[in-house]
């Protein structure tokens, strides 16, 4: 009977810490994540490529004598 008690109470903190908790709207967070996409564009290597000379993953060149 106690644990019952204690798993319950458990539940009701942890329903009022969820409803405590400050709720943004999704439109709003799409807006701000788009901004944040938009101003840092420049800086993602995957939308502006990686120059040959910092990339650690270009293909190593092969010293070779005749």
């Amino acid at each position: 009977m106690s644990s019952n008690l204690v798993v319950m109470r458990k539940i009701v903190q942890q329903l009022r810490f969820e409803a405590s908790i400050n709720r943004v709207k999704v439109s709003q967070a799409a807006a701000e994540l788009q901004q944040f996409c938009i101003q840092n564009a420049l800086h993602d290597p995957l939308l502006t490529g990686v120059s040959s000379s910092t990339n650690p993953f270009r293909p190593q060149k092969v010293c070779s004598f005749l």
